[in-house]
């Protein structure tokens, strides 16, 4: 028989663990209110050039990139309907040294210090929100090296707005040292502008 976990279940389970958790879930609103990864991480890595990284989110129905010519990612979806999108981050080309694992969060910076554990757009329901991926996906029809990809679905409730979000992304290598976060791995720290827009039927 399944068993499905009750929000209340997954809180409790985080709080437990709250006080032994170094990396994960992120300090960005969840174990703490930092208004970053800069707060616990360190940009020392050498994919600091934003011309060689790919961060996008495509369609997941079309795999077209929903970057606008004001280069925000622009998020449409009509109300009570839902949309799955794939964040796909990664390097341009081959290197001598290569991201081993990519994370991210979609947070809304006017949310991060509220008690909410989603740190998401109020009245957005969202499936995946954050991840820490090891790299190595293939994405059709994108061209690079050190890929990560996972969807993610979001649906607009009825007191969704529109809104503008954050995506926080951590391109790295190596192991954080427990309770020193900012020893033994190497990073670069992007942030990219989400916008989300409600569509009337």
């Amino acid at each position: 028989m399944t068993r499905t976990l009750s929000t209340s279940t997954v809180v409790t389970a985080l709080l437990l663990v709250a006080g032994a958790a170094h990396a994960y879930p992120p300090g960005v609103g969840i174990l703490a209110n930092n208004r970053d990864c800069m707060a616990c991480h360190v940009a020392n890595g050498p994919w600091a050039d934003e011309a060689g990284t790919i961060v996008d989110l495509l369609a997941a129905a079309t795999k077209k990139s929903l970057r606008a010519p004001d280069g925000a990612f622009h998020l449409d979806v009509v109300r009570g309907a839902t949309k799955t999108v794939l964040t796909v981050i990664g390097r341009k080309k081959a290197e001598p040294k290569l991201p081993l694992r990519n994370a991210w969060l979609y947070v809304d910076p006017t949310r991060i210090d509220s008690s909410a554990l989603s740190k998401f757009a109020p009245a957005w329901e969202v499936n995946l929100p954050m991840a820490c991926r090891l790299t190595g996906d293939k994405v059709e029809g994108v061209d690079g090296a050190a890929l990560t990809m996972l969807p993610m679905t979001v649906r607009p409730g009825d007191g969704a707005r529109d809104a503008e979000l954050e995506l926080q992304v951590m391109l790295t290598a190596g192991e954080s040292v427990k309770g020193k976060p900012k020893e033994g791995m190497t990073g670069n720290y992007l942030v990219r502008k989400v916008l989300l827009r409600v569509l009337e039927k």
